[in-house]
């Protein structure tokens, strides 16, 4: 005689194998690495410096005249 199945507990496991499987998918398609993200704040924050470096200061007053 075979066991009886809980129904219940076959769909929850088979949707959390779907959501893994998902979630697996995400992670190689849009997923960055660690080096990546801090590669990216380094090129955002020497892009900052050298915009503020070039900036013309407007309020400066030497300039009134």
């Amino acid at each position: 005689m075979v066991d009886p199945v809980n129904l219940n507990k076959a769909r929850k496991a088979r949707e959390k194998a779907k959501a893994e499987q998902t979630a697996r998918e995400n992670r190689a398609k849009f997923g960055r690495t660690g080096l990546q993200k801090k590669s990216d704040a380094a090129l955002a924050a020497k892009t900052e410096a050298d915009l503020t470096r070039k900036r013309l200061d407007r309020d400066d007053p030497q300039r009134d005249g």
